[in-house]
């Protein structure tokens, strides 16, 4: 297993070196997007949010499950938040920032932000202590999302903004570098969706500082490894939000629950 690769710096506008990166790998890995500032702000927000949904018993945001948890005092977090760019201004203004048009163009023409697509910004909180409901999540493809949305499959990015940083024993993802250009039915079949765990002969771990940016094409196969560490060391907060082409398909509080999240049970 492969644990270094070369990072960049993101500018306004992607240099020929990374977008060679991205398409022969499939992901790249930015250093210092965000500043600790701008980090403790998003952290806090989150906070706040949390503490609303909690108050008000939500379930769902436009169709999508929250996944709920507890922390290691034993009280109630959100594991899982969908679409928190549309709850807090921090993290909507975020994504005002100009770098982010210039990753648009890794995704092709007429690719845009997910800010109301799929899940929006995914908010995903992960601590390894006794009732943790979210330590791990196993191998899977996000192109599998399409296939269930009865969809084309279209060129989806996943750019995740990490606010924790990491060392190879808190887990974190782990990605199969050039799985981006497999069959479909590899996509499908290479692995058992989300039941698998183990480590791969090819994977890399992506070992992010608070504050990095990183991009992985959603057709990789990636997994979420556990902690080996337990309790306030294992705490880890990462954003995802989309890159999509394709037809514009809007969710809204209206929305069902599209039938892979209704087993979101199994995701652990």
């Amino acid at each position: 297993m492969v644990s270094s690769y070369k990072t960049f710096t993101l500018a306004n506008q992607l240099t020929a070196e990374q977008i060679a990166f991205f398409n022969e790998h499939g992901f790249i890995h930015f250093k210092k997007f965000i500043n600790p500032e701008t980090v403790s702000s998003i952290i806090d927000a989150s906070k706040q949010v949390e503490q609303k949904w909690i108050d008000n018993n939500l379930e769902k945001v436009n169709g999508v499950p929250i996944k709920y948890g507890k922390d290691l005092d034993g009280s109630p977090i959100v594991q899982r938040f969908a679409f928190i760019n549309q709850h807090h201004q921090a993290l909507s203004g975020l994504l005002l920032d100009p770098r982010f048009n210039g990753l648009l163009p890794l995704a092709g023409d007429g690719a845009r932000l997910g800010t109301e697509e799929k899940d929006g910004m995914v908010f995903n909180h992960y601590i390894n202590g006794p009732e943790s409901k979210f330590a791990k999540m196993g191998w899977h493809t996000d192109g599998l999302r399409d296939i269930f949305y009865g969809a084309k499959l279209n060129p989806m990015l996943n750019v995740g903004i990490h606010l924790s940083t990491l060392k190879p024993e808190n887990g974190g993802l782990k990605i199969i570098p050039g799985t981006h250009k497999q069959s479909i039915y590899q996509m499908l079949f290479r692995k058992k969706y989300f039941l698998d765990h183990k480590a791969d002969p090819k994977e890399i771990s992506i070992t992010p500082e608070a504050g990095d940016l990183t991009i992985h094409d959603g057709r990789l196969w990636h997994r979420v490894a556990e902690s080996t560490i337990r309790g306030e060391e294992s705490r880890r907060r990462v954003i995802y939000i989309p890159i999509i082409a394709g037809k514009y398909a809007p969710k809204n509080e209206n929305s069902p629950t599209v039938f892979y999240q209704r087993f979101a049970g199994i995701v652990k």
